[in-house]
Order: C-alpha cells, then sequence, then structure tokens
C-alpha cells in the first residue's frame, strides 16, 4: 500500500478551489418546428448543485465512490471538487445536454490504495465530452462511445451541529496530508445542538464540549478511554487530540469542515452521506 505523503500538494487545498479556469455556458440552437424559426434547447440545470459521484464505470467496470467525492459546477464555467483524497478544479462548459470538461489542476496527497484507484479511474471518466440525463436527484454523465458513466446525485448542504463528521485529512499549515496508513475512516465526531462532542479520534472513544463564538470552537476539558492503540491510530490521536484539547477556528463548506489552531494545525473533514433513497 502506498505510504501516506506528507509533501506539500502543487497547489493547496484552498488554491484548488480558488485558481480554477472560467469557462462560459452557452446554449444549443435547434431548428424550430416553424419555417426560419430558431429555439434555443436549455441548458441542463447542473449548475449550483453539489453533486456527489455515487458511482463510476469505465469499459465495464463498476467503482463505488469514496465518502466526500463531489463536484460543484458554477454558473461562469468553474468546477471544484474532490476525488474521496485529492481537491481538484475543472472547467465546465454546458451546452443543451452536453458537457464538456477541462481538467485543470489537483492537489497531490498521498491517497490510500483504494482511494488512488478511484481517482485514477475517476480521472478518466470526468473528461472531455459528456452527455448529461437528469432525472429528479439523480445525474449521469455518459461518454459518447459509452466506455463510461458516472452516477452522481444532489446532496443538502450539511450543518454544523447534529453531523457526523469523518476525518479525512491532517492540515498543516498550507499543507493537506494524508491520514496515516491503516487509520482511514475511523475517527469521526458529532457535535450535539447542545454543545457536547462525542466520537472516536481513531482508536479511544472521546467526549468534550464546544462553546461556537463566530468562526471559532472552544473546547472544553476532553475525556477518552484508554484502549491500546497501534501506531498510526496513536498518531492520528495525538493530532486530534490538540485540536479537541483546545481552541480552533473553523470553516464550514457545504459538507466539508476544517478545525485548525492558531498554530495552523488542524484537519479536515467530510459530512457522512445522507441515507439514500
Amino acid at each position: 500500500m502506498q505510504k501516506p505523503s506528507t509533501r506539500k500538494p502543487r497547489i493547496t487545498a484552498a488554491a484548488a478551489l480558488a485558481s480554477l479556469l472560467v469557462l462560459a455556458a452557452c446554449g444549443t440552437e435547434k431548428a424550430g418546428t416553424d419555417p426560419g424559426a430558431d429555439t434555443v434547447a436549455p441548458d441542463v440545470p447542473v449548475t449550483g448543485v453539489h453533486w456527489a459521484f455515487d458511482s463510476v464505470t469505465v469499459a465495464g467496470k463498476t467503482t463505488r465512490a469514496p465518502a466526500g467525492a463531489h463536484v460543484e459546477i458554477e454558473k461562469n464555467g468553474r468546477a471544484k471538487g474532490n476525488s474521496g483524497c485529492n481537491h481538484f478544479g475543472a472547467a465546465v462548459a454546458v451546452n443543451g445536454d452536453t458537457l464538456t470538461v477541462s481538467m485543470a489542476e489537483t492537489t497531490e496527497m498521498g491517497c490510500p490504495a483504494e482511494l488512488q484507484s478511484f481517482e485514477s479511474t475517476l480521472w478518466k471518466a470526468f473528461s472531455g465530452t459528456l452527455k448529461a440525463k437528469l432525472e429528479d436527484d439523480r445525474l449521469t454523465l455518459t461518454a459518447p462511445d459509452g466506455t463510461a458513466t458516472l452516477a452522481l446525485s444532489s446532496e443538502p448542504a450539511a450543518p454544523l451541529n447534529g453531523t457526523t463528521w469523518t476525518v479525512d485529512s491532517l492540515l498543516s499549515g498550507d499543507t493537506a496530508a494524508s491520514l496515516p496508513q491503516d487509520s482511514e475512516g475511523k475517527a469521526h465526531f458529532v457535535i450535539d445542538k447542545d454543545g457536547k462532542v462525542r466520537g472516536s479520534l481513531g482508536c479511544n472513544r472521546f467526549s468534550t464540549t464546544a462553546k461556537i463564538s463566530g468562526r471559532t470552537i472552544d473546547f472544553g476539558e476532553i475525556t477518552t478511554t484508554r484502549m491500546m492503540c497501534t501506531g498510526p491510530e496513536m498518531k492520528l490521536e495525538t493530532e486530534l487530540y490538540e485540536v479537541f484539547g483546545g481552541s480552533a477556528t473553523y470553516e464550514l463548506s457545504h459538507r466539508a469542515l476544517t478545525l485548525t489552531t492558531a498554530d495552523g494545525k488542524g484537519f479536515g473533514a467530510v459530512a457522512k452521506p445522507p441515507a439514500k433513497g
């Protein structure tokens, strides 16, 4: 399995979301029923929505998307998202029921083998010309030759309180790094509406309190269980304990959350996907 990397990304996660290409969307003209009359086919309404990747199929093989994999397309043609590990930026032109995707940039965090495999599959499928089919909150993108299909569904924004947040990266200044090997998906927490915090640091359960003021969270005294943990789990717990043991600044972006201490240390987390109907 690929070892986690703390190498500074080619661009930071923040830069990946900010320095995207701009490509204006336009309509497709079609001949009208009356002689000499033209109508404009409306663009499929995919902009302004948080689309979660559900699965990607390439050459007949379907791969389920990891939690947090998503894309958001803005009306000006900029797109930003996450593959389940790395952040990415792209330009997306919407023309009727056709999307033209041009990848612009990605961060370069070291990803576990499973996430890296999905990411490679996603880049193959989410590129070039794609036909869009929208049914209720489900979006299907298909390559013209049928060799690649992406299934997506819209997801609502997640509130800070009452959401189950799963830690998916560690932060140090402008650098985001993947979690220690074999500790992925084990750390999670909930901040209840009454200010109580409970969850797992990756091995041990913990609880504390949270006082929220503006964009600052002041955590109270933290208590934990005392189970023996493996090296990677203990390394993750140490990092998280530093955040939950003091004060942190939070940033909430739809279904993504970051908590950062005054010295720039912290972590990123994603909201638990809502139950599918």
